[in-house]
């Protein structure tokens, strides 16, 4: 143990630790104060209540969900951990293991081909030994069009790896070094020269890559992508150049997918993966990635390494994880794209409480953790009936396995036979997989709940932070793509927190307490803030709209407890937003997005979870599209709403803002003209008012899209004109309900 040497660091940040358990403390002593308030009021006498009992009953329980999410979400604000590590004190290149790299695309329409192959031309550039690199790619549409993008990326990076690595380039994405200016104008006169070929040599990969994907959308005979059977292709072993630089090979699997089978999603793509790769190359360590996300920085597989081969983590360490990052983001980022508080906050707190859960992408892991380690006395009947018949993939389980694919490109027929068994869609029938090997199948977000069984079974992981993104991926940038993204994410979420997986059940005695409450913030989120801010969103107005006064004066002493809450819960969120490098308005967008998903995203995600636990309706996945509008990115650059989504996104929205307008300018009208006391209604009704007016100005941007805005992304007359009959409802059944 003397001559151990540190491969890795993590230390915690002292200041936000501090500030972050004072803030907890002080916050839930207000928060204590507001409920003896709420509470006193069911003690009075009878005579001297005033209020009616339901609309105060109905506020209290949206203070005490919100104050619940308040309190999971101190879990990750505990003690935050931040990670350094030393690629340079790595055993030599020969040591190192071999890596097996996932990519998965879905559909040719939303995931353009270009962006695909520059996301496998870099996976394939790592700055790792190329023998020792195993490229697959997961196409869940079985589009002839991709295997023949792929065979031309292949082609373009045997010239553009060996390039990469003698001039020992950063960006490995071609496609954003050639519009960089990285390395342009320095280096020798033969660098300028190399420079200059591969840029055409990519400029005409390009073409190509456009030309098939013309042709695949004029073919009306294309396959049918739901119907389709398994095709499995080593793109290299056609190429038997003898003095040809090595670089990875690229295999291309697209599994059999049936009209009547269940291919769920893309834990399913995977788990194909998993099996084919292992009859392949069987790497002990694989690096999940989507399509659209490319290698920024070709360190990361070293970087990971340094957990895997630090003798003090590589036991206990199932994956390591590094942020999702983006390179389309605008400087305003209305719909919070970048998911900064995700990445630059909670992930770092739920690592210094025993490591985040997966995030889709961008990590790292380990196989053994998915599928588990057995040796050869293992009995034969137990494993075929957990992995499946195949005795040659069974074979893969034991410690000690050999692949049998030749490195110099050669594969036998027997072998890819094989492999296509695996990747057909009956191959997992009475079996395990899904279940309690590889990745799991229960809801359409099979990170989360992967991610919290590996930690369940004493797994741990880390989040790996670096200065330079590793990755960088393209953000839906407008609005209807975003919700429906955010929609399913909390359908995936919800569906574990309302069932028998919910981490309140599964999690204790089995995980820390602070880690678990992670686990039950990230879950049960959506269907607490939803619930309350729906509460606040109409439950004061409605008062406010009939005189009902559910908060105290201004004169009185309990008004500074709701102050000091307001004040607290912003003042905290402005520090977060300062201290991670941004600006004031990423604050006040973020607020916006906020109100806008909970009454939109997480409302209808949560009953689509609802819906699917009852029965009543399929889980259901809709790729993102990652397909451009120019339209569409010049309004998000400029910092504008566009509006062009489904009504039922909408509709919530103005409703809501109808709703608190009403709310105000009649209460505005009665303290004004109505009132012979207008002072005393002011301080009165003041709470509500001013909840109402904070409500429309912090999403003006809404009151612009249905008044002020008259072009193609504002909101539709049809949607407003319905948002009006449900405001006319609700105020109408409000006023006799609770009053």
């Amino acid at each position: 143990m003397e001559n151990y040497v540190h491969m890795q660091e993590c230390h915690g940040h002292k200041i936000s630790i501090i500030i972050n358990r004072t803030h907890a403390i002080l916050h839930s002593i207000a928060i204590l104060f507001l409920i003896h308030y709420r509470l006193s009021f069911f003690f009075q006498h009878p005579p001297n209540i005033t209020i009616p009992t339901l609309p105060w009953l109905l506020i209290f329980v949206s203070e005490l969900l919100l104050y619940l999410a308040w309190l999971l979400a101190q879990s990750h604000r505990w003690r935050p951990v931040y990670r350094t590590v030393f690629p340079e004190r790595l055993p030599g290149d020969d040591k190192l293991p071999a890596i097996d790299i996932f990519i998965c695309t879905a559909d040719p329409n939303k995931e353009p081909s270009v962006e695909v192959m520059n996301t496998v031309i870099s996976a394939m550039a790592l700055d790792y030994p190329p023998e020792k690199l195993h490229v697959y790619v997961s196409d869940d549409a079985g589009s002839d069009a991709t295997l023949r993008c792929m065979k031309e990326a292949w082609n373009f990076a045997r010239y553009w790896v060996p390039f990469c690595r003698k001039y020992g380039l950063v960006t490995a994405c071609p496609d954003v070094y050639f519009s960089s200016s990285e390395d342009g104008f320095k280096g020798s006169s033969e660098f300028k020269a190399e420079r200059k070929k591969m840029e055409e040599k990519y400029e005409i990969l390009k073409q190509r890559i456009r030309r098939i994907v013309q042709e695949y959308h004029r073919d009306v005979t294309v396959n049918n992508k739901l119907d389709h059977s398994s095709i499995i292709e080593v793109i290299n072993e056609y190429h038997k150049e003898k003095d040809e630089v090595k670089i990875p090979i690229l295999v291309y699997v697209s599994r059999e997918k049936r009209p009547s089978r269940r291919h769920n999603f893309k834990a399913g793509a995977l788990n194909v993966l998993l099996r084919v790769s292992a009859t392949i190359s069987n790497s002990p360590y694989i690096l999940v990635l989507d399509c659209d996300m490319h290698c920024n920085d070709p360190t990361s597989a070293r970087q990971a390494m340094c957990y895997y081969c630090d003798p003090q983590t590589s036991q206990s360490i199932a994956f390591v994880q590094f942020p999702q990052t983006f390179r389309n983001i605008s400087e305003d980022d209305i719909y919070d794209s970048q998911l900064r508080f995700v990445f630059k906050i909670q992930w770092h707190g739920f690592d210094g409480a025993g490591g985040p859960t997966i995030s889709g992408t961008n990590f790292y892991i380990k196989r053994e953790a998915l599928l588990g380690s057995f040796s050869k006395q293992q009995d034969l009947m137990a494993l075929k009936r957990s992995f499946g018949p195949s005795n040659d993939f069974i074979k893969t389980l034991v410690e000690d396995y050999k692949p049998c694919f030749i490195e110099d490109g050669e594969s036998s027929r027997m072998l890819l036979e094989h492999a296509n068994v695996l990747a057909s869609c009956s191959y997992e029938d009475q079996t395990t997989w899904g279940t309690k090997v590889g990745f799991l199948y229960f809801c359409v977000l099979e990170d989360y709940f992967t991610g919290f069984t590996l930690h369940r079974k004493g797994w741990k992981s880390v989040y790996l932070y670096p200065k330079r993104p590793q990755f960088l991926g393209t953000a839906t940038t407008n609005f209807n793509e975003a919700s429906i993204q955010w929609t399913r994410w909390v359908s995936g979420l919800t569906s574990v927190a309302i069932s028998r997986f919910c981490p309140l059940i599964c999690g204790p005695l089995k995980m820390s307490l602070v880690h678990l409450m992670c686990y039950l913030e990230v879950a049960c989120m959506p269907l607490l803030y939803c619930l309350s801010i729906w509460g606040f969103a109409l439950i004061p107005q409605l008062c406010l709209f009939n005189g009902i006064p559910l908060y105290p004066k201004i004169s009185d002493s309990n008004f500074n407890i709701f102050s000091i809450i307001f004040i607290s819960a912003i003042s905290k969120s402005l520090y977060e937003v300062v201290t991670t490098g941004d600006q004031f308005r990423v604050w006040t967008n973020e607020w916006r997005i906020w109100m806008v998903r909970c009454v939109t995203c997480y409302t209808y995600g949560s009953l689509d979870a609802i819906l699917n636990k009852l029965g009543i309706k399929e889980a259901s996945f809709l790729p993102t599209n990652k397909a451009t509008d120019d339209e569409q990115v010049k309004l998000y650059e400029m910092g504008i709403f566009d509006f062009r989504a489904a009504t039922m996104f909408l509709a919530p929205l103005v409703t809501v803002i109808l709703v608190n307008f009403a709310a105000f300018v009649g209460a505005v009208f009665k303290a004004l003209v109505v009132d012979d006391n207008g002072d005393r209604y002011w301080e009165k009704m003041f709470g509500q008012m001013f909840l109402s007016f904070y409500i429309l100005v912090s999403n003006y941007a809404i009151i612009e899209g249905m008044i002020i805005r008259k072009d193609k992304a504002s909101i539709p007359l049809s949607a407003t004109l319905w948002s009006v009959v449900f405001s006319v409802f609700i105020l109408l059944i409000g006023s006799v309900i609770l009053c």
